[in-house]
């Protein structure tokens, strides 16, 4: 192969991350609603018959179909049935950093906000209740943090005796934080807490430089 043609291949590509085509997509919403000219976040419980997670507090969203038009369009379809509101529900959705997740699957959060007369009936079969937490509350609180580590464990095939060190080659480990968030008899935690240090830590940025 010649060398025009290797630059031709490169030449004004846009990169991306390596491996990206086999992760998995997934969308959240974090619904903001306001209730007596105060705002709050609206939060499920996920239904106690799901197969994972059940039992957790999280925000609607779920995983980004082929048919999806957008990561934005999936966070507000996932929104509407999982919370039996209307699309029209919903205005004002703006995007947050996105997340790559030490598993392979990248998180897309958005913000919205949700009419405060919206109709809301959540779908049994994946949201066992919903509840909301004043905004004040995450923006004068900070969550407790603790650390999950991260280590590689080669499968009983894995060819050691190819790569330097063998048996004793210094895998790389890592430690991730894990945000906890308690309000009331509530525990907030992984990543639905991750977003709320993530949105919080925006506003309270922008509070200053208002100031």
């Amino acid at each position: 192969m010649d060398l025009d043609t290797i630059k031709q291949r490169f030449h004004n590509r846009t990169p991306r991350i390596l491996g990206s085509d086999d992760f998995y997509r997934f969308s959240v919403l974090l619904p903001l609603v306001e209730i007596a000219d105060e705002m709050h976040i609206l939060f499920e419980v996920r239904s106690e018959h799901l197969r994972r997670q059940p039992g957790d507090i999280c925000f609607p969203g779920g995983k980004v179909d082929e048919t999806d038009a957008s990561e934005k369009h999936t966070a507000v379809r996932e929104t509407c049935e999982e919370l039996g509101i209307r699309e029209e529900d919903l205005s004002d959705i703006y995007p947050m950093d996105y997340i790559v997740s030490s598993f392979g699957t990248f998180i897309f959060p958005y913000i919205a906000v949700l009419e405060k007369n919206a109709v809301i009936t959540p779908n049994p079969s994946e949201v066992a209740e919903t509840f909301t937490v004043p905004l004040s509350y995450f923006l004068n609180t900070e969550p407790d943090v603790y650390k999950v580590g991260i280590t590689i464990e080669p499968e009983n095939d894995f060819p050691l005796d190819l790569i330097a060190g063998g048996e004793n080659y210094n895998w790389q480990t890592r430690k991730i934080d894990e945000y906890f968030y308690f309000y009331e008899d509530r525990v907030i935690w992984g990543l639905t807490a991750k977003i709320l240090k993530h949105f919080s830590a925006e506003i309270k940025q922008l509070k200053k430089n208002i100031e």
